[in-house]
Protein backbone atom coordinates (compact mmCIF):
# COMPACT_ATOMS: atom_id res chain seq x y z
CA UNK A 1 0.00 0.00 0.00
CA UNK A 2 1.93 3.03 -1.37
CA UNK A 3 1.51 6.10 0.74
CA UNK A 4 3.41 9.26 -0.62
CA UNK A 5 3.78 12.28 2.23
CA UNK A 6 2.32 15.71 -0.01
CA UNK A 7 2.58 19.45 1.61
CA UNK A 8 -0.27 20.79 3.69
CA UNK A 9 -3.21 21.62 1.34
CA UNK A 10 -1.78 19.63 -2.22
CA UNK A 11 -3.49 16.89 -1.03
CA UNK A 12 -6.78 17.94 -1.61
CA UNK A 13 -5.79 20.36 -4.44
CA UNK A 14 -6.94 18.16 -7.47
CA UNK A 15 -10.48 18.26 -6.38
CA UNK A 16 -10.98 14.42 -5.65
CA UNK A 17 -11.36 12.65 -3.54
CA UNK A 18 -8.86 10.18 -2.37
CA UNK A 19 -8.32 7.80 0.65
CA UNK A 20 -5.80 9.22 3.00
CA UNK A 21 -3.33 8.04 5.84
CA UNK A 22 -3.10 9.53 9.36
CA UNK A 23 0.16 8.55 11.71
CA UNK A 24 -0.27 9.20 15.42
CA UNK A 25 1.87 12.99 14.62
CA UNK A 26 -1.11 13.35 12.23
CA UNK A 27 -4.13 12.95 15.02
CA UNK A 28 -2.32 14.38 18.07
CA UNK A 29 -2.60 17.79 15.91
CA UNK A 30 -5.57 17.32 14.99
CA UNK A 31 -7.39 16.73 17.69
CA UNK A 32 -8.81 18.78 20.74
CA UNK A 33 -9.79 17.45 23.72
CA UNK A 34 -12.78 20.28 24.10
CA UNK A 35 -14.23 20.06 21.26
CA UNK A 36 -13.43 15.96 21.25
CA UNK A 37 -15.87 15.58 24.58
CA UNK A 38 -19.03 17.49 23.16
CA UNK A 39 -18.63 14.91 19.69
CA UNK A 40 -18.37 12.31 22.45
CA UNK A 41 -21.71 13.82 24.01
CA UNK A 42 -23.18 13.79 20.93
CA UNK A 43 -22.11 10.17 19.90
CA UNK A 44 -23.34 8.31 23.35
CA UNK A 45 -26.49 10.07 23.22
CA UNK A 46 -27.35 8.84 19.48
CA UNK A 47 -25.65 5.59 20.60
CA UNK A 48 -28.53 5.24 23.32
CA UNK A 49 -31.42 7.37 21.53
CA UNK A 50 -31.43 4.18 18.84
CA UNK A 51 -28.90 6.37 16.17
CA UNK A 52 -25.93 3.90 16.05
CA UNK A 53 -25.90 0.51 14.95
CA UNK A 54 -22.94 -1.30 16.47
CA UNK A 55 -22.16 -4.98 17.83
CA UNK A 56 -20.89 -5.87 21.01
CA UNK A 57 -17.33 -6.03 20.47
CA UNK A 58 -15.71 -9.05 18.69
CA UNK A 59 -12.60 -10.22 20.93
CA UNK A 60 -10.56 -13.06 20.19
CA UNK A 61 -7.30 -14.74 22.17
CA UNK A 62 -4.01 -14.40 20.57
CA UNK A 63 -0.61 -15.44 21.43
CA UNK A 64 0.17 -13.15 24.62
CA UNK A 65 -2.96 -11.19 23.98
CA UNK A 66 -6.33 -10.25 22.68
CA UNK A 67 -7.54 -8.97 19.20
CA UNK A 68 -10.68 -7.17 18.81
CA UNK A 69 -13.05 -5.88 16.06
CA UNK A 70 -15.21 -2.48 16.58
CA UNK A 71 -17.48 -1.61 13.56
CA UNK A 72 -20.45 0.97 14.21
CA UNK A 73 -22.55 3.24 11.93
CA UNK A 74 -23.48 6.50 13.12
CA UNK A 75 -26.73 8.35 11.59
CA UNK A 76 -25.75 11.91 12.05
CA UNK A 77 -23.61 13.01 11.61
CA UNK A 78 -23.23 10.27 9.23
CA UNK A 79 -20.04 8.50 9.66
CA UNK A 80 -19.23 4.50 9.32
CA UNK A 81 -16.07 2.54 10.19
CA UNK A 82 -14.26 0.14 12.39
CA UNK A 83 -11.33 -0.04 15.18
CA UNK A 84 -8.83 -3.24 15.09
CA UNK A 85 -7.31 -3.20 18.66
CA UNK A 86 -4.99 -5.33 20.30
CA UNK A 87 -3.97 -5.84 23.94
CA UNK A 88 -0.53 -7.09 24.72
CA UNK A 89 0.90 -6.54 28.26
CA UNK A 90 4.17 -7.76 26.97
CA UNK A 91 4.43 -4.90 24.92
CA UNK A 92 5.64 -3.27 27.91
CA UNK A 93 9.14 -5.03 28.13
CA UNK A 94 9.92 -4.30 24.41
CA UNK A 95 9.06 -0.62 24.53
CA UNK A 96 5.65 -0.56 22.71
CA UNK A 97 2.57 0.30 23.96
CA UNK A 98 0.19 -2.41 25.39
CA UNK A 99 -2.85 -0.83 23.44
CA UNK A 100 -2.60 -0.19 19.81
CA UNK A 101 -4.99 0.19 17.25
CA UNK A 102 -6.05 0.89 13.84
CA UNK A 103 -9.29 2.88 12.57
CA UNK A 104 -10.98 2.56 8.86
CA UNK A 105 -13.24 4.93 7.94
CA UNK A 106 -15.81 4.39 5.23
CA UNK A 107 -17.90 6.81 2.62
CA UNK A 108 -21.59 6.28 4.97
CA UNK A 109 -23.14 6.52 1.48
CA UNK A 110 -20.77 4.47 -0.89
CA UNK A 111 -19.06 2.56 1.44
CA UNK A 112 -15.75 3.58 -0.43
CA UNK A 113 -12.11 3.98 1.80
CA UNK A 114 -11.92 7.67 3.29
CA UNK A 115 -8.73 7.17 5.54
CA UNK A 116 -7.28 4.96 7.48
CA UNK A 117 -5.39 6.32 11.01
CA UNK A 118 -3.72 5.45 14.49
CA UNK A 119 -5.94 4.74 16.77
CA UNK A 120 -3.50 4.25 19.30
CA UNK A 121 -3.91 8.12 20.36
CA UNK A 122 -7.71 8.10 19.21
CA UNK A 123 -8.63 4.85 22.10
CA UNK A 124 -6.80 7.55 24.81
CA UNK A 125 -8.17 10.57 24.17
CA UNK A 126 -11.96 9.39 23.24
CA UNK A 127 -12.15 7.26 26.90
CA UNK A 128 -11.01 10.11 29.28
CA UNK A 129 -13.18 12.32 26.61
CA UNK A 130 -16.19 9.77 27.51
CA UNK A 131 -15.10 10.06 31.41
CA UNK A 132 -15.55 13.96 31.38
CA UNK A 133 -18.83 13.13 29.95
CA UNK A 134 -19.58 10.99 32.77
CA UNK A 135 -18.16 13.69 35.23
CA UNK A 136 -20.38 16.57 33.89
CA UNK A 137 -23.73 14.74 34.40
CA UNK A 138 -22.46 12.25 37.29
CA UNK A 139 -20.34 14.25 39.26
CA UNK A 140 -21.38 17.24 41.90
CA UNK A 141 -21.11 20.56 40.63
CA UNK A 142 -18.66 21.20 43.62
CA UNK A 143 -16.24 18.32 43.18
CA UNK A 144 -13.35 19.45 43.50
CA UNK A 145 -10.81 16.92 45.05
CA UNK A 146 -9.81 13.90 42.26
CA UNK A 147 -8.13 10.69 42.99
CA UNK A 148 -6.45 8.63 40.20
CA UNK A 149 -5.59 5.11 40.93
CA UNK A 150 -3.30 4.13 37.94
CA UNK A 151 -0.45 6.01 36.64
CA UNK A 152 -0.09 5.38 32.96
CA UNK A 153 -1.20 7.12 29.73
CA UNK A 154 -4.88 6.97 30.98
CA UNK A 155 -3.90 8.75 34.13
CA UNK A 156 -2.65 12.00 31.85
CA UNK A 157 -5.41 11.86 29.47
CA UNK A 158 -7.73 12.20 32.00
CA UNK A 159 -6.12 15.14 34.13
CA UNK A 160 -6.49 16.42 30.79
CA UNK A 161 -10.24 15.76 30.09
CA UNK A 162 -11.56 16.35 33.76
CA UNK A 163 -10.13 19.61 34.38
CA UNK A 164 -12.03 20.99 31.45
CA UNK A 165 -15.35 19.54 33.03
CA UNK A 166 -14.52 20.93 36.64
CA UNK A 167 -12.72 22.82 38.52
CA UNK A 168 -10.01 20.81 40.19
CA UNK A 169 -8.65 21.68 43.78
CA UNK A 170 -6.75 18.82 44.65
CA UNK A 171 -5.36 15.75 42.19
CA UNK A 172 -4.17 12.55 44.03
CA UNK A 173 -2.54 9.92 41.97
CA UNK A 174 -0.91 5.75 43.18
CA UNK A 175 -0.13 3.23 41.68
CA UNK A 176 1.69 -0.08 42.27
CA UNK A 177 4.85 1.40 40.44
CA UNK A 178 5.80 4.51 42.51
CA UNK A 179 8.27 5.34 40.21
CA UNK A 180 5.82 5.72 37.61
CA UNK A 181 3.58 7.81 39.55
CA UNK A 182 6.58 10.54 40.32
CA UNK A 183 7.16 10.32 36.80
CA UNK A 184 3.72 11.70 36.11
CA UNK A 185 3.62 14.29 39.00
CA UNK A 186 6.67 15.59 37.78
CA UNK A 187 5.94 15.28 33.98
CA UNK A 188 2.53 17.08 35.10
CA UNK A 189 3.92 19.86 36.91
CA UNK A 190 3.47 22.48 34.64
CA UNK A 191 -0.55 22.30 34.55
CA UNK A 192 -1.54 20.39 37.59
CA UNK A 193 -0.18 19.87 41.11
CA UNK A 194 -0.68 16.22 41.20
CA UNK A 195 0.26 14.83 44.92
CA UNK A 196 1.91 10.61 45.24
CA UNK A 197 -0.61 9.25 47.86
CA UNK A 198 1.09 6.76 49.59
CA UNK A 199 -1.51 4.26 49.20
CA UNK A 200 -5.04 3.64 47.03
CA UNK A 201 -6.65 3.98 50.33
CA UNK A 202 -4.91 7.71 50.77
CA UNK A 203 -5.76 8.65 47.48
CA UNK A 204 -9.30 8.23 47.64
CA UNK A 205 -10.72 8.59 51.18
CA UNK A 206 -12.13 12.05 50.77
CA UNK A 207 -12.41 12.20 46.85
CA UNK A 208 -15.20 13.93 45.00
CA UNK A 209 -14.18 12.04 41.66
CA UNK A 210 -12.26 8.95 41.70
CA UNK A 211 -10.68 7.49 38.28
CA UNK A 212 -9.70 3.41 38.42
CA UNK A 213 -7.44 3.40 35.31
CA UNK A 214 -5.39 0.35 35.91
CA UNK A 215 -5.06 -3.31 34.10
CA UNK A 216 -5.88 -5.09 38.05
CA UNK A 217 -7.65 -7.98 37.60
CA UNK A 218 -9.23 -7.52 41.23
CA UNK A 219 -10.19 -5.16 43.29
CA UNK A 220 -8.45 -1.50 43.33
CA UNK A 221 -10.59 0.06 46.16
CA UNK A 222 -12.82 -0.37 49.26
CA UNK A 223 -16.79 0.15 49.53
CA UNK A 224 -15.61 1.43 53.01
CA UNK A 225 -12.99 4.18 51.38
CA UNK A 226 -15.74 5.97 48.95
CA UNK A 227 -17.41 8.94 50.47
CA UNK A 228 -21.21 9.63 50.14
CA UNK A 229 -21.94 11.74 46.75
CA UNK A 230 -18.40 10.94 44.68
CA UNK A 231 -18.43 9.49 41.43
CA UNK A 232 -16.51 6.91 40.75
CA UNK A 233 -15.43 5.75 36.61
CA UNK A 234 -13.86 2.71 36.40
CA UNK A 235 -12.19 2.35 32.58
CA UNK A 236 -10.06 -0.72 33.44
CA UNK A 237 -11.09 -4.47 34.09
CA UNK A 238 -13.06 -4.79 30.44
CA UNK A 239 -13.33 -8.59 30.78
CA UNK A 240 -15.52 -10.73 32.24
CA UNK A 241 -13.03 -12.64 34.49
CA UNK A 242 -11.77 -9.24 35.70
CA UNK A 243 -13.24 -6.42 38.09
CA UNK A 244 -11.71 -3.13 39.40
CA UNK A 245 -13.90 -2.58 41.90
CA UNK A 246 -14.68 -3.56 45.68
CA UNK A 247 -18.64 -5.77 44.80
CA UNK A 248 -19.69 -3.83 47.62
CA UNK A 249 -19.23 -0.32 45.77
CA UNK A 250 -20.74 -1.26 42.30
CA UNK A 251 -23.85 -2.72 44.85
CA UNK A 252 -24.35 0.42 47.08
CA UNK A 253 -23.83 2.93 44.01
CA UNK A 254 -26.30 4.13 40.69
CA UNK A 255 -24.85 2.12 38.30
CA UNK A 256 -24.29 3.71 34.64
CA UNK A 257 -22.58 2.11 32.15
CA UNK A 258 -21.64 3.12 28.27
CA UNK A 259 -23.55 0.03 26.71
CA UNK A 260 -26.13 -2.15 28.83
CA UNK A 261 -25.42 -4.65 26.14
CA UNK A 262 -21.94 -4.67 26.57
CA UNK A 263 -21.65 -4.22 30.32
CA UNK A 264 -23.51 -7.79 30.69
CA UNK A 265 -21.27 -9.34 28.34
CA UNK A 266 -17.81 -7.63 29.34
CA UNK A 267 -17.49 -6.44 32.30
CA UNK A 268 -16.32 -8.49 34.81
CA UNK A 269 -17.54 -5.90 38.02
CA UNK A 270 -20.80 -5.90 36.90
CA UNK A 271 -21.38 -9.89 35.38
CA UNK A 272 -19.65 -10.99 38.35
CA UNK A 273 -21.83 -9.02 40.93
CA UNK A 274 -25.27 -10.52 38.90
CA UNK A 275 -23.50 -14.63 39.15
CA UNK A 276 -23.20 -13.25 42.89
CA UNK A 277 -26.37 -12.58 43.64
CA UNK A 278 -25.37 -8.98 44.42
CA UNK A 279 -27.68 -7.51 42.16
CA UNK A 280 -29.82 -8.20 39.30
CA UNK A 281 -29.81 -6.75 35.42
CA UNK A 282 -32.21 -4.03 36.20
CA UNK A 283 -29.44 -2.33 38.71
CA UNK A 284 -27.81 -0.74 35.87
CA UNK A 285 -29.86 2.40 36.01
CA UNK A 286 -28.80 3.79 32.91
CA UNK A 287 -26.55 4.31 29.93
CA UNK A 288 -24.36 7.23 29.97
CA UNK A 289 -26.34 8.63 26.67
CA UNK A 290 -29.28 8.27 28.06
CA UNK A 291 -27.97 10.27 31.10
CA UNK A 292 -27.41 12.98 28.89
CA UNK A 293 -30.26 13.32 26.98
CA UNK A 294 -32.60 12.87 30.25
CA UNK A 295 -30.64 14.26 33.12
CA UNK A 296 -33.33 12.96 35.74
CA UNK A 297 -31.81 9.50 34.59
CA UNK A 298 -28.35 10.51 36.90
CA UNK A 299 -27.51 11.44 40.05
CA UNK A 300 -30.60 11.77 41.73
CA UNK A 301 -29.10 13.08 45.13
CA UNK A 302 -26.29 15.01 46.57
CA UNK A 303 -25.27 11.82 49.02
CA UNK A 304 -25.82 9.27 46.07
CA UNK A 305 -22.16 7.30 44.99
CA UNK A 306 -22.06 7.01 41.00
CA UNK A 307 -20.32 4.46 39.38
CA UNK A 308 -19.80 5.20 35.81
CA UNK A 309 -18.44 1.60 34.34
CA UNK A 310 -17.14 2.69 30.98
CA UNK A 311 -16.15 -0.23 28.18
CA UNK A 312 -15.23 1.27 25.18
CA UNK A 313 -17.77 1.39 21.95
CA UNK A 314 -16.67 1.40 18.70
CA UNK A 315 -19.24 4.16 18.08
CA UNK A 316 -16.64 6.46 19.91
CA UNK A 317 -13.92 5.70 17.99
CA UNK A 318 -15.79 6.27 14.39
CA UNK A 319 -17.04 9.67 15.96
CA UNK A 320 -13.16 10.91 16.84
CA UNK A 321 -11.72 9.42 13.51
CA UNK A 322 -14.92 10.78 11.47
CA UNK A 323 -13.82 14.32 13.40
CA UNK A 324 -10.11 14.23 12.78
CA UNK A 325 -11.02 13.40 9.04
CA UNK A 326 -12.92 15.93 8.79
CA UNK A 327 -10.22 18.63 10.52
CA UNK A 328 -7.19 16.86 7.66
CA UNK A 329 -9.44 18.10 4.89
CA UNK A 330 -9.93 21.42 6.28
CA UNK A 331 -5.88 22.37 7.07
CA UNK A 332 -4.55 19.79 3.66
CA UNK A 333 -3.06 17.41 6.36
CA UNK A 334 -2.56 13.44 6.04
CA UNK A 335 -0.91 11.29 3.28
CA UNK A 336 -2.65 9.66 0.07
CA UNK A 337 -3.08 6.20 -0.18
CA UNK A 338 -2.34 5.32 -4.00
Amino acid sequence: MPITRLEPGALWDTGQEMAIWLGEADVRALLSMAELIEVMQAALAAFSCGGVKQPVRTVIEATGGLFASMPAHLSAPPAMGAKLVTVFHGNTGKGLPTHLATIVLLDPSTGELLAVMDGRFITEVRTAAVSAVAVRHLAREQAGVLAIVGSGLQARSHLEALALVRRLQEIRCWSPTAANVEKLVSESSARFAVRAAENAEAAVRGADIIVLATASPSPVIDDGWVKPGACVISVGACRPSEREMDPALVARGRLIVDSRAAALKESGDVVQGIREGRFGEDHIAAELGAVVANPKLGRTSESEVSVFKSLGLAVEDVAAADLVYRRARETGRGARIA
